[in-house]
């Protein structure tokens, strides 16, 4: 089993036990380095890689909670304890909507599970903790630098995610801890804003309130149990009030339609659409997957209509391997 690369946050960036009113070492020790292996037939094989390394955290006996891309059609996923310990898991499922991912654990943990927070209560400038596997070196005290919504070129949306600066170099899994030491978010991404004329890396994170309306349903059906939202297989940005598509999902739906990347979403059934959000709003507001979209599409000047057969994209993926 290969290690996990060995690196630091710069001592300047790491959280010191005495800033805060918990025990942060024994805080950390909840978040645990989570490596997957990924079959190279994957449908997220492409995009993601066929090996994933980051972070999960411990939020009851042998139940990890992690980014849900790292551990997407996985065959194999290990966890890498802070002693050295490396313990085999099974991935239980993940969800697309909130980006939530769950492992159990095949083998004792112990490690005491992190206490949940609530995201809705944090403020701009609250001082938190971006936990990764490994400890305080491997961990970045930080602030929350804004709370707003995000939407992903891979038809994702969240009504309030976190921001957080400075940045977690290893950002996949790792724990968002609030000044209590509790639970609040789950990293996601690494962004680049733009302050004061100079460009900054911050992190995207998923927030924890999500979690509780769909846990109970990951752990017995490995999904959430209701009609999937419609998914095209789309990848777009939005340019001067525009939806530019910069990529089309192989075998997915807007692939079977022919759109091509540079096509400009201009309408979803008619509605007229300037940005990311209200394309995917229109869209999911359609009803469930299966559902027909409509699009009026510009593509090199030339506009017309095409209708998208949506799917669900849990279809196109693999079964986690059972234990």
């Amino acid at each position: 089993m290969p290690a996990l690369t060995e690196w630091r946050v710069p001592p300047a960036n790491q959280p010191r036990a005495s800033d805060y009113g918990f025990d942060l070492d024994h805080a950390l020790a909840s978040v645990v380095g989570l490596h997957a292996i990924i079959p190279p037939d994957a449908f997220s094989a492409e995009t993601l890689g066929t090996e994933r390394a980051g972070n999960g955290v411990v939020i009851d006996d042998g139940l990890v909670l992690t980014i849900g891309y790292l551990i997407t059609e996985a065959e194999s996923v290990w966890l890498h304890l802070g002693d050295g310990r490396v313990v085999e898991g099974h991935v239980l499922g993940f969800d697309s909507e909130s980006g939530f991912g769950l492992v159990q654990a095949l083998g004792q943990l112990d490690v005491a599970p992190l206490p949940l927070g609530s995201s809705a209560e944090t403020r701009l400038g609250d001082r938190v903790v971006v936990g990764g596997a490994g400890g305080r070196t491997r961990s970045v005290a930080s602030q929350i630098v804004a709370k707003q919504e995000f939407a992903g070129y891979w038809e994702y949306l969240l009504d309030e995610a976190i921001f957080t600066y400075p940045a977690h170099p290893n950002w996949g899994g790792t724990a968002l801890l609030n000044e209590r030491g509790e639970l609040i978010g789950i990293g996601s991404l690494q962004l680049e804003r733009e302050r004061d004329g100079k460009a900054e890396h911050v992190n995207m994170i998923v927030p924890i309130d999500l979690l509780s309306p769909i846990l109970d349903d990951l752990r017995k059906f490995g999904r959430v149990n209701k009609p999937a939202r419609p998914w095209l297989g789309l990848y777009s940005t939005e340019i001067d009030n525009r939806v530019m598509v910069i990529g089309i999902s192989a075998n997915g739906p807007a692939a079977h339609a022919e759109l091509k990347t540079g096509d400009v979403i201009l309408a979803v059934d008619g509605d007229k659409v300037t940005s990311q959000t209200a394309f995917y709003k229109k869209m999911w507001a359609l009803g469930a997957a299966g559902i027909d979209v409509p699009l009026t599409v510009d593509h090199e000047g030339v506009t017309f209509d095409v209708t998208v057969t949506s799917t669900d994209r849990f279809k196109l993926l693999k079964a986690p391997k059972l234990h």
